[in-house]
C-alpha cells in the first residue's frame, strides 16, 4: 500500500521511507507547504495513497484542514498525530494489515 505522510520532521523520511518497504509498503511525503504548487502536490499525493497520515504539530492549520478535506472527499483513511516519530511509525506500520493479504477493503488500523 502506499502511505502518504503530510508534514513532519523532514529529516525523518529516510527513516519513514525504509520502514515502509521493510513492512513492504511504498511512502509518499509532504513537507506540508501549500504556498504555490504545494496545494497541487497535496492532493495528488492523495489521491495516490491507500493511508494518509496527517501530523499536525509542524503543520499550518490551512494545510491540516486541507489535507482533511481531501483525504475525506476521496474516500481516503486519515490519521491525525501531533507528532509522528519513527518509533510512532513503526507503530502504526505494524498495526495494517500485511500487504501480501490485502484484499483492498478498507485499512484495519490497531493504533
Amino acid at each position: 500500500m502506499r502511505i502518504g505522510i503530510v508534514g513532519g520532521v523532514e529529516r525523518n523520511e529516510a527513516d519513514y521511507r525504509d520502514l515502509a518497504a521493510r513492512a513492504g509498503h511504498s511512502l509518499a511525503f509532504h513537507s506540508g507547504h501549500v504556498g504555490g504548487r504545494g496545494s497541487a502536490t497535496l492532493a495528488e499525493l492523495i489521491r495516490g495513497a491507500g493511508l494518509l497520515i496527517v501530523v499536525t504539530d509542524v503543520n499550518s492549520h490551512g494545510a491540516v484542514q486541507q489535507a482533511r478535506r481531501l483525504a475525506r472527499k476521496s474516500g481516503k483513511p486519515l490519521l491525525l498525530h501531533r507528532r509522528c516519530s519513527p518509533a510512532r511509525f513503526a507503530a502504526i506500520l505494524a498495526g495494517l494489515e500485511p500487504p501480501a493479504r490485502s484484499n483492498g477493503a478498507p485499512v484495519a488500523l490497531a493504533v
